[in-house]
């Protein structure tokens, strides 16, 4: 009976510990800390994976079209955005806790401050950038980075404004990054459907490919930089980029929940079976949908193709090198 209740005693104790570990820690390097109103008045619904890319009749107006897309949506379990900037923060921050997340979020600086300060130890602060007469200039972004309140470039939204990443008046800004060493997250790769008569009429989808990126790429040697959406759907150009450039990395950010599982499965198959598994980083481009987060994870764990290894290298390993955290962090994100 003693030798029962040993064994009982330690196989409790075993159960209790288990349970005050954390899951394993993801890193999410594509997160936004937005206003609920951002990407159109709240509540917005979306399907995920898409079944069908929304289409437009070119005698509909396109914004009337995908605003009835994102408000009528016809599936059975759609992620609707919460209505007011606390509860897009709330939730949001709720899952990183429960998950074992740090993110790098970008937006606004006033949101990703109170984000920080909500959950520093979450919250990694990017800066969202685009160039434009209201931009922070290079000293200015200097001034962010020297007093900790920036850590990486990113997200980079020019491809919007239909400017090539190695545009040269984007390159003073690569240049500091470099001289600071400030990661940067480059978006190249998919808007919204219909991206153009969104308001964003220099979106271009000629600058999805990766290849843009190399002559930036080969003036600035020493630069951490980052293709974020992966350069989706251009799979072979991005090939090229990452044999070519063995410095750069990608996230699947957006593409890891909103494509169709087979096209997402196919192309990060693709890279990984290229021989590109250690460069590739898990994002989920959360923007109002908190949900969004969980269903990218579940993209990365379920891929068939996929080893563990791989797994824990693409949700965490990978950007853990990336970011260059210290053993002291890691062992903090694993609980030791």
């Amino acid at each position: 009976m003693r030798t029962l209740i040993t064994v009982l005693i330690i196989e409790l104790t075993a159960t209790v510990i288990m349970a005050q570990q954390p899951p394993p820690p993801v890193i999410d390097m594509h997160l936004h800390a937005l206003p609920a109103n951002s990407q159109g008045p709240p509540p917005l619904a979306l399907c995920v994976p898409f079944r069908d890319i929304p289409m437009r009749d070119a005698k509909d107006e396109w914004p009337r079209v995908f605003g009835a897309f994102l408000k009528n949506p016809q599936c059975p379990d759609p992620m609707w955005s919460p209505t007011s900037d606390e509860e897009v923060m709330t939730q949001t921050l709720e899952i990183l806790k429960r998950r074992n997340i740090i993110g790098v979020a970008s937006g606004p600086l006033e949101l990703v401050r109170r984000w920080r300060a909500a959950a520093p130890d979450r919250v990694i602060p990017g800066l969202m950038f685009q160039l434009g007469p209201q931009q922070l200039s290079p000293d200015a972004i200097r001034d962010l980075h020297e007093r900790g309140e920036i850590a990486v470039l990113g997200e980079v939204t020019n491809q919007y404004i239909g400017i090539s990443p190695s545009d040269s008046a984007f390159e003073p800004y690569l240049a500091l990054a470099e001289q600071r060493d400030i990661p940067v997250g480059i978006h190249i790769g998919p808007g919204p459907p219909g991206a153009p008569y969104l308001g964003t009429d220099r979106y271009r989808a000629a600058l999805h490919s990766p290849l843009l990126l190399e002559e930036a790429l080969l003036r600035h040697p020493k630069l951490r930089l980052y293709v974020m959406h992966a350069g989706w759907p251009m799979i072979d150009d991005l090939l090229a980029l990452l044999w070519t450039h063995p410095q750069v990395y990608v996230d699947v950010g957006v593409i890891s929940y909103a494509l169709p599982r087979a096209e997402f499965d196919r192309f990060l198959q693709r890279i990984v079976e290229a021989g590109f598994s250690k460069r590739v980083m898990f994002g989920s481009d959360q923007m109002v949908w908190p949900a969004a987060i969980e269903r990218a994870i579940e993209a990365i764990e379920s891929a068939p193709f996929l080893t563990a290894a791989q797994r824990r290298d693409i949700l965490y390993n990978n950007a853990a090198r990336f970011l260059r955290f210290s053993d002291t962090e890691i062992a903090k994100h694993h609980g030791r």
